[in-house]
């Protein structure tokens, strides 16, 4: 079986981190969250699969290569071109994607699968592509309720008693809202869906195709499951997930690592004196990752691969990404520290290498900075650090 997974998003509101990982590779816990959505797709028979890419493309292309190793097979559709040698994205939206891969050779010619690929799920596709089928649906929007207060950042479906999708609306204002019954990004689609998008042009599924089939009284239904949905499209929505996985709410996820001590998860030959550090689960540490006595970590925390946590440092509710050092007496609460940028779970950051704060946190391949102008202690004040005790 076939199915399509939308990976050419620039992921504009999860950056800093996407600047340098598009969004199918942001990691939950070392390994990238569309590898979970392949082992799904795999595990509920859908073996060849079609990928949109754009930004940063050669990033999921060279990680996930035919798909081989994962048990399927994995194709590629480029959506930009280049400009004085270097390889520039241009995303066709999502219908636009679909119709691109169509128009180049019909690949999509049974009922197939397209899923975003910034979502943990576990969902049993299966019992859904039956449902569609016996629904004779050219269209199927797999949806869940949520917070009214969170409407506006996802498309809002109303459906009659049968299911069949009477309005759609694109992230609406929360006075506007129809209904708090959301599109999960997960469809099941016909092949005649592709016949109602355009050729050659950018094109939207829940924007422009969706109110379409509306408007022609399509057979188009919504199905509401009850299945674990983590969305990861957001600063805030990433920090939730982490937290999920390692408090073990998320049952399709495993911490990775050896348990330690309870809550407490470690990757290959990370350097700790256990009785003189102040660690409380839940927390995973990488491999390779060093931290000096006298430091502590409140968990849920999540500290990568190759960092060094230096001696009076905390981590408190914070995921620190790899290759970080934190300096002598930093103070990190409620941070995620992702190369040169510290963000608040808000989505606030600032660029440490701007704010010449590099002696507080940097890259451990780097030679260490000097210690914080006297100027930039008021910026330090920040993150939470105690500069006195860093510069002791």
């Amino acid at each position: 079986m076939k199915a399509m997974i939308l990976a050419a998003g620039k992921g504009t509101r999860i950056r800093p981190i996407t600047y340098t990982i598009p969004k199918p590779m942001i990691p939950i816990l070392q390994k990238p969250v569309m590898e979970f959505l392949l082992e799904l797709l795999r595990q509920h028979g859908f073996d060849e699969i079609m990928v949109n890419v754009s930004h940063l493309a050669y990033e999921i292309e060279s990680y996930f290569r035919d798909g081989q190793r994962f048990g399927v097979q994995i194709g590629y559709s480029f959506e930009g071109k280049i400009v004085d040698g270097e390889l520039v994205g241009a995303a066709v939206g999502s219908a636009g994607g679909m119709k691109k891969i169509q128009d180049f050779s019909p690949f999509f010619d049974d009922t197939f699968v397209v899923l975003c690929g910034d979502a943990l799920i576990d969902l049993d596709l299966s019992a859904a592509v039956k449902w569609h089928r016996e629904k004779g649906s050219i269209a199927t929007v797999i949806m869940k309720t949520v917070p009214r207060d969170e409407v506006s950042s996802y498309g809002v479906v109303v459906t009659d008693e049968a299911g069949k999708i009477k309005a759609f609306q694109e992230k609406p204002a929360i006075e506007e809202a129809l209904s708090t019954t959301i599109n999960t990004g997960i469809y099941i689609f016909e092949p005649e869906i592709l016949d109602y998008i355009p050729s050659g042009q950018e094109y939207d599924i829940g924007s422009e195709l969706f109110p379409k089939l509306v408007e022609m009284n399509a057979p188009f239904y919504g199905l509401p499951m009850d299945f674990e949905w983590v969305d990861i499209g957001k600063v805030p929505d990433y920090w939730h997930a982490i937290r999920s996985v390692l408090r073990g709410e998320v049952k399709n996820v495993a911490i990775p690592g050896k348990e330690v001590a309870p809550g407490i998860y470690t990757g290959l030959n990370v350097c700790v004196n256990w009785d003189k550090v102040d660690i409380q689960g839940p927390v995973y540490i990488g491999s390779m990752t060093c931290i000096e006595d006298g430091a502590k970590i409140v968990g849920p925390a999540m500290i990568g691969q190759n960092c060094w946590v230096c001696s009076g440092a905390t981590v408190d509710n914070s995921v620190i990404f790899e290759y970080s050092r934190l300096g002598p007496g930093v103070r990190l609460v409620d941070k995620l520290v992702f190369g040169r940028y510290c963000v608040d779970k808000t989505g606030a950051t600032i660029d440490v290498q701007a704010a010449s704060l590099d002696w507080l946190i940097t890259d451990t391949r780097q030679e260490l900075p000097t210690q914080m102008p006297a100027e930039h202690q008021a910026i330090a004040e920040l993150l939470g650090t105690d500069h006195r005790v860093a510069q002791s």
